[in-house]
């Protein structure tokens, strides 16, 4: 079978949205120019479209257009190696499925915990912040929470008091052992994120698990965040205005 019937084989049998690489193929070295050869013509015709170098994927369509592939698929390879996780997506995108803002980004952020360089991809521009918690499939949604806590004052187009009575509904609905997991992660995060945290669990924990998230602050900071008294009742006691 000739390589561009392979290629258009296997193209088919891909969901859309779904980003793939030379290897997907799984032809030998002598024919990856004629590869390349296939994939170039099928972006020409618009079959498929290239994210990057080397990355591809089958866009779907809309009655508005062509859809843009999930963020998951843009970085999945950030994300995950050797079937290890190494990182995952936090920022605008997980904001917005929190319910804490409406607006979209062609930024994605990862959480890595690794030091590593901005990279574009496509139209999107890929950012790293450094977590310091090891990162496993379990605790991704408390460290993706935590963010929004760090980066509370930042989240555009976004009423930091809402967003407060937001993540407080969400951290609410944990068992007691994941409210102490999420305050034992907090301790590795900022000053500005550990207080805060420490305020939302005073509010809605019947136990005291927040000792070692005070006693790591400094006893005269003051942070100013800007939330209304009626949405953080412990508010003084963490010397938050």
């Amino acid at each position: 079978m000739k390589v561009s019937d392979i290629v258009i084989n296997k193209i088919n049998r891909l969901k859309t949205g779904y980003v793939f690489t030379y290897d997907v193929f799984n032809l030998p070295v002598n024919k990856t120019d004629a590869l390349k050869k296939a994939l170039s013509r099928l972006v020409a015709s618009g079959k498929i479209i290239r994210l990057s170098k080397g990355q591809f994927y089958k866009p779907e369509r809309s009655e508005f257009g062509l859809l843009r592939p999930p963020e998951y698929q843009v970085v999945k390879d950030l994300l995950e190696k050797d079937n290890k996780i190494i990182g995952y997506i936090t920022g605008v995108s997980v904001y917005n499925k929190l319910g804490l803002t409406t607006q979209v980004s062609n930024t994605i952020l990862i959480g890595t915990n690794v030091n590593r360089k901005p990279r574009k991809r496509g139209k999107y521009s890929i950012r790293f912040i450094k977590q310091k918690n090891t990162i496993t499939n379990e605790n991704i949604n408390k460290l993706q929470i935590l963010d929004a806590i760090r980066f509370i004052k930042r989240i555009s187009d976004s009423d930091k008091s809402h967003s407060c009575q937001r993540i407080i509904s969400i951290i609410q609905e944990y068992s007691k052992t994941d409210q102490l997991l999420f305050a034992k992660y907090a301790l590795k995060y900022n000053p500005g994120t550990r207080a805060l945290t420490g305020a939302i669990l005073d509010q809605i924990s019947d136990i005291d698990i927040t000792y070692s998230l005070y006693k790591s602050l400094n006893p005269v900071t003051v942070f100013e965040i800007g939330i209304k008294d009626e949405v953080l009742a412990e508010k003084d006691k963490w010397r938050i205005v």
